[in-house]
């Protein structure tokens, strides 16, 4: 009888030993956990403390979840392609476009290919989500219900507006749906794109000859969309020790600065994502392109994506199409186009993560040779005194010959990739003689001053980035800066108040009306005549003005000709800038009941709830703000807007993570987050930062453990608060 059952029982086993035991995954959290403690201090930042750096993995995306699991687990569905499963299928070329550079089945055998300490780092991410969702069955997953190692290979990018943003999801449509009004230019959208406040960031290094103490100092001023990133604390026993923003669900630290090094990403315009345009036949059912003599199989992949109607989720399948260019994004002129970019998950991980440990500007800049950090510029400091700049950081070869800021022809060989240009070859900026060196998304050539690289030593797509309003007031502020600097005069220079865009609107627009102003015209007109172009919560000019300049760029789409040089530029007649001003006026008095209104009534910090997608009212309390717009040149920028269900404006964009740093034989830092570290309206730590945001009072950071001791209000091991 035995016999009989030998075969049943020898099945049963390997059948056993092929069905992961749910209670050793649990065994195994439970014991990480124990290696993790979490200290929050009195601002409620996670300071997370682990044996390993993988414990302190854990215990990061552990802290993350518990601050704002919503940002978390919706950074995943956009990254993984799986937002129309929540969102409808308005997203489902969101989704189609990540899966155009990678399918889940090419996540998971990358992921499989990466080096031991990444997947373990990757296994800690997956395992600090999963173990705070078995802690917290209240808190329901809207979609992902198991976090997995492999995911990270699709969101390995922490910037604000990444790569794959950048291929438009309406011109893949049209050629999905083959209909090419899809693909049209939207006028209305443009003109948003002008009035929006900027993506991107400020970055400033000090040299010691310019600081108190003799030590390097930075500014990391990211421009984000508001709660984008919060404010965390890694370290680990395996020399980890960081401090800065990260990214909803990413397990490095994106901006920050460890005991020895910073460094702050500010968005580039380096042109390093190419469109080649395809010749594409078709020959028994299969598709070729043409590439020199050569006829290629065009790589064709079969997907099935979810999307919510209703109370039901449905499905659509697509065909994608590949050559070694890239995806097929959209067609020109009825010829197929594939897009490349930077897609390298493995490696774009392995330098986000080193990035966090380094100790000097030698080793940054042998980090930076893995070249993965491609929408990026690097503005950086060291204890040992460094100050340093990298333009950009994955950039192509290419041939001369063409103009790459167009669609090039596919079919000829002489237009691909020639490798990456090494960081030698690139622009990089080292201890220059100013004592100082800027980026505020704009060109590397003023970067320095007189020390700044030159345009003609480097090919035209490393550095195609124009002027702008911020970098030019950086560059005054530096320029004449009296005395040396310490956290809070740094602090002070950061938030200095000057908008230089008014030096020449203002103006233009005094120019125009003359003497022929009506009475009430002339009142504005005196006001704006006696105005120092600084922004306060008590200017009635800084309310005109930012309406009057919004107005400007809708008639006119002209004003960045004031920073830099356009030809092509409209210049609007007297006629013209008086109809816009009149305008601005009436729309004022509509809005607000006069024009006579002081900027902090009209420019509000507001957080009712903790929504993604956050509403705003006019009725509800709200912190007067004095700072404004970067279009206008602020380098504290303030992007507020107003709502269908709104005339005031509420902040939602600009300075949101900041920080000032000094290293020496301490590292010394002051930081401040847009609103506070929670998404939970319950929680102490929900706006807590708010008013000090507003007044541009700062909070000391607790760098060293003694410090955190000293502040902390609750100390807990994962799973156990």
């Amino acid at each position: 009888m035995l016999k009989r059952f030998l075969p049943v029982i020898t099945i049963g086993l390997l059948l056993a030993c092929q069905i992961p035991n749910p209670n050793d995954e649990l065994s195994r959290w439970e014991a990480q956990a124990e290696r993790v403690e979490i200290i929050r201090d009195d601002f409620g930042v996670p300071h997370i403390y682990g044996k390993s750096d993988a414990d302190a993995v854990f215990g990061l995306l552990y802290a993350q979840c518990e601050d704002d699991f919503r940002r978390v687990e919706r950074n995943y569905l956009w990254a993984t392609g799986r937002l129309a499963e929540l969102e409808g299928e308005k997203e489902l070329y969101s989704d189609l476009r990540a899966n155009l550079y990678m399918t889940e089945e090419e996540a998971r055998q990358t992921y499989e290919k990466a080096p031991v300490w990444l997947k373990e780092l990757c296994v800690a991410f997956a395992d600090g989500v999963n173990y705070y969702l078995h802690t917290h069955p209240e808190v329901k997953p809207q979609v992902i219900t198991k976090y997995e190692p492999w995911m990270p290979m699709f969101f390995f990018e922490g910037s604000i507006g990444g790569d794959i943003e950048r291929i438009s999801t309406s011109a893949l449509q049209a050629f999905y749906e083959q209909d090419s009004a899809l693909a049209l230019v939207d006028s209305k959208a443009i003109e948003q794109q002008l009035l929006d406040e900027p993506q991107g960031s400020n970055g400033i290094a000090i040299a010691p000859s310019l600081s108190e103490s003799g030590n390097a100092m930075l500014l990391i001023n990211p421009h984000t969309s508001f709660y984008f990133r919060p404010e965390v604390h890694v370290i680990s026993e395996e020399g980890l020790n960081a401090y800065g923003a990260v990214t909803w669900g990413q397990f490095f630290v994106y901006q920050g600065f460890n005991e020895k090094t910073g460094w702050i990403h500010t968005s580039t315009f380096v042109d390093f994502i190419d469109e080649f345009v395809e010749e594409v036949g078709e020959e028994n059912g299969n598709y070729f392109y043409r590439f020199g003599e050569e006829k290629r199989p065009v790589e064709t992949r079969e997907v099935t994506l979810k999307y919510k109607e209703g109370g039901q989720l449905k499905e659509k399948t697509f065909t994608i199409y590949r050559t070694h260019h890239g995806p097929i994004t959209h067609q020109q002129d009825g010829k197929w186009v594939a897009t490349r970019i930077n897609w390298d998950p493995v490696h774009a991980l392995e330098q986000s993560y080193t990035r966090t440990k380094l100790h000097n500007f030698a080793e940054f800049k042998d980090m930076m040779n893995i070249r993965t950090n491609s929408s990026n510029n690097t503005v950086f400091a060291d204890a040992e005194g460094n100050i340093g700049y990298f333009h950009g950081n994955f950039i192509p070869k290419r041939n001369p010959a063409f103009d790459f800021s167009k669609p090039v022809d596919g079919t000829n060989p002489a237009t691909d990739w020639q490798g990456l240009h090494t960081v030698d070859e690139s622009i990089v900026i080292l201890n220059p003689g100013t004592g100082w060196i800027q980026n505020c998304n704009s060109t590397p050539f003023t970067a320095a001053a007189e020390f700044s690289p030159k345009k003609e030593d480097y090919p035209a797509y490393m550095a195609p980035d124009s002027e702008n309003f911020r970098g030019l007031h950086a560059v005054k502020v530096l320029q004449d800066l009296q005395g040396k600097l310490n956290l809070d005069s740094f602090l002070s220079l950061a938030y200095d108040p000057y908008l230089p865009a008014f030096e020449f609107l203002i103006p233009e627009l005094l120019k125009a009306v003359g003497s022929g102003a009506n009475p009430e015209h002339k009142q504005v007109i005196d006001l704006l005549k006696t105005w120092d172009f600084r922004t306060s919560k008590e200017s009635v000019a800084m309310s005109v003005a930012h309406f009057y300049g919004e107005n400007y760029q809708r008639a006119f789409r002209s004003l960045n000709r004031f920073a830099q040089p356009n030809p092509n530029a409209k210049i609007p007649t007297s006629a013209e800038i008086k109809e816009v001003f009149a305008q601005t006026l009436e729309q004022m008095k509509a809005d607000f009941g006069t024009w006579n209104t002081p900027w902090g009534e009209i420019n509000r910090f507001q957080r009712l709830n903790g929504d993604i997608n956050a509403a705003f009212d006019d009725s509800k309390p709200y912190i007067p703000v004095g700072l404004a717009s970067g279009n206008w040149g602020a380098l504290a920028a303030y992007g507020a807007r107003s709502t269908e269900n709104t005339k005031r404006l509420y902040g939602y964009r600009g300075n949101s993570f900041v920080a000032v740093v000094e290293f020496g034989e301490k590292v010394k830092a002051k930081t401040i987050l847009a609103g506070g570290q929670s998404a939970d309206p319950n929680s102490p730590h929900f706006f807590d930062q708010a008013q000090r945001y507003a007044d541009v009072d700062f909070k000391e950071v607790a760098f060293y453990r003694e410090d955190v001791e000293q502040r902390a209000t609750s100390k807990y091991h994962p799973g156990k608060p």
